[in-house]
């Protein structure tokens, strides 16, 4: 009679788990994404046993073992990974998996894992969890099979162990944004030069912490005898250069050309600095994509102008409509609180709502001034958005545009329908629907009303139709009683109307974005539109970089994600200072 034995782990097995992360460690030295990590990682399928008819599956061993380092890692259910595998065609690439495979699989799979097998990749699973935590390519507290040393006991300090988590989580996170975000930014300077952009980074998120200037950070380096302080013109000289692509020179003084030829250069510096920012951009994204993000089931964003104030009127004698010579073509005139001040426009589009608040794309605008030739180039709004749109749309599958009542014109609403998605907008005036107005205040019991298939017309043909939204006004919505609201949504319904309006709401997302990422711009006279436009994209990057560390430390904290912030604003500034002198 045949004696039942119990099956022995290989003596091979913690040899090949241990090549498995040493390669994975020198893996982590380039990779900026634990997918990439278990991508690349060489797994020997020589010393793995899989019983599967290789012929006959899809997807082999490695690609295999590289679903279950991913799955173990992790601590996901099988249906979990399945989903996730549908989701996410990235991922599916980057395991090198043919076809995605069902749970059904995936079960099978691991069942036909030798026990060897499945021990050895359950070794190499928490030695590459490790390395890609050492080596800052993932947050501790999103590998759940690495122990996180915060975790407070049943007796401790929930307030202690709270701070203690965020300080380690968040540092750790600063580290990531310098890394994925700030080396984006290239002067194109020469190799011997005597300050390294990184130290002009260190004095930018210095001047934006103490909202000081090139003057100041310069003067309190010399006063405090910091070698590795620039003057103030060295400063705004490389500031300049990240604006202008590596072959490109200004030929004279900007003050000294035409204007068109000036609107000209600002599509150069625009372009240069965009292309930074936005490879910044998706490199954050690529950061905390495993954690869904943008996983609402309706994604919705918010396009919005907003200024910053240049306090020089534009006339010699506005009465006798003399402008000066010399005044930038970028600023225009804008009503702030029924008064009239002048500033730079930019816009941006934002997710709001139930997902992370980052801004997906940002737009120097030039708009025409009244102190401008009546032929002076200007930027349509349509365009703008339009832009706008192309760059969220490179990052996430938008679902709606939230817009105030300044985009409220035929061509901006034709973009955007034209592209799939729904928007929603209030109404600038609404003299002519006052009979609708009239009509719902005749109803008795009824607040609310809709004016369907409103056609919107576009060089005499209509390009589609509209929903007119009659509801009782809030301050924030109209100078009357009632408001009106125009949304592309397919008939809207009367049970639909407060909803469809009230969800409007979630656009003053962006509205407290600005007032972040106006508190971080430095102070600057300088006329050049290279530094104002660096000025605020590098402050934007600042609010998104601080909306990454934020909500990567509420997930590691398991709080809601709209839940007021843990890390705020002035913190993450103040870590982001620090971590740059201390990395310089």
């Amino acid at each position: 009679m045949e004696t039942e034995t119990t099956p022995t782990v290989d003596d091979d097995a913690p040899a090949l788990a241990g090549a498995i992360v040493q390669h994975a460690g020198a893996v982590c030295e380039t990779a900026d994404h634990l997918w990439r990590v278990l991508g690349r990682v060489s797994i020997p399928t020589d010393g793995l046993t899989d019983a599967r008819q290789q012929a006959q599956v899809a997807n082999g061993t490695e690609p295999m073992a590289r679903v279950y380092l991913y799955q173990t890692i992790y601590d996901l259910a099988q249906s979990e990974v399945a989903d996730r595998l549908e989701e996410r065609p990235a991922l599916l690439k980057e395991l090198d998996l043919e076809t995605i495979p069902s749970q059904q699989t995936i079960s099978y799979a691991w069942e036909q894992f030798s026990e060897q097998t499945t021990l050895t990749l359950d070794a190499a699973a928490t030695g590459i969890a490790r390395e890609a935590v050492d080596h800052g390519v993932i947050m501790e507290a999103r590998v759940p099979i690495v122990s996180d040393q915060d975790d407070s006991d049943e007796d401790g300090d929930e307030p202690t162990a709270m701070r203690d988590h965020v300080r380690e989580h968040g540092s750790k996170v600063v580290e990531l944004a310098r890394r994925h975000a700030f080396g984006e930014f290239d002067s194109h300077r020469a190799a011997n030069r005597v300050y390294e952009d990184e130290q002009i980074l260190d004095l930018f998120a210095s001047a934006c912490l103490t909202q000081g200037s090139a003057h100041s950070e310069g003067e309190a380096g010399w006063f405090l005898d910091e070698n590795d302080v620039c003057d103030d013109s060295t400063f705004l000289r490389v500031i300049k250069q990240f604006a202008m692509p590596a072959d490109q020179e200004v030929p004279v003084s900007l003050q000294e050309l035409q204007i068109e030829d000036i609107v000209a250069f600002t599509e150069v510096f625009r372009e240069s600095l965009m292309d930074a920012f936005d490879t910044a951009t998706e490199n954050i994204l690529q950061t905390i994509r495993y954690e869904d993000p943008f996983d609402d089931r309706h994604v919705v964003a918010a396009v919005d102008f907003t200024h910053v104030p240049y306090h020089v009127w534009p006339w010699i004698d506005k009465d006798e409509e003399i402008p000066k010579a010399a005044y930038p073509p970028m600023v225009s005139g804008y009503m702030d609180d029924g008064e009239l001040k002048h500033g730079y426009t930019f816009a941006t589009i934002t997710i709001v709502g139930n997902d992370v608040p980052i801004i997906l794309g940002i737009e120097g605008v030039k708009e025409h001034s009244e102190w401008e030739p009546a032929d002076a180039p200007a930027d349509s709004k349509a365009d703008v958005v339009g832009r706008l749109l192309s760059r969220a749309q490179q990052y996430v599958d938008l679902d709606e545009v939230l817009l105030d009542r300044g985009f409220y014109t035929r061509h901006v609403r034709a973009e955007i329908d034209g592209r799939g998605l729904l928007y929603t907008m209030p109404v600038p005036k609404y003299e002519p629907d006052y009979r609708a107005i009239k009509q719902i205040k005749s109803k008795e019991g009824v607040d609310a009303a809709v004016n369907h298939d409103v056609p919107v017309g576009i060089d005499g043909d209509v390009d589609h139709t509209a929903e007119y939204l009659y509801v009782p006004a809030t301050s924030d919505d109209a100078e009357g009683n009632y408001a009106v609201f125009v949304t592309n949504r397919d008939h809207v319904g009367p049970d639909e109307i407060v909803h469809v309006t009230n969800s409007y709401s979630r656009r003053w997302d962006i509205e407290n974005q600005y007032k972040s990422v106006q508190s971080y711009l430095p102070k600057t006279s300088s006329r050049d539109y290279r530094i104002r436009l660096f000025n605020f994209t590098f402050a934007a990057l600042l609010y998104n970089l601080w909306r990454l560390t934020d909500f990567l430390v509420k997930v590691g904290m398991d709080r809601e994600i709209r839940s007021p912030p843990v890390v705020t604003a002035r913190t993450f500034v103040r870590a982001v200072g620090r971590s740059l002198r201390e990395g310089g």
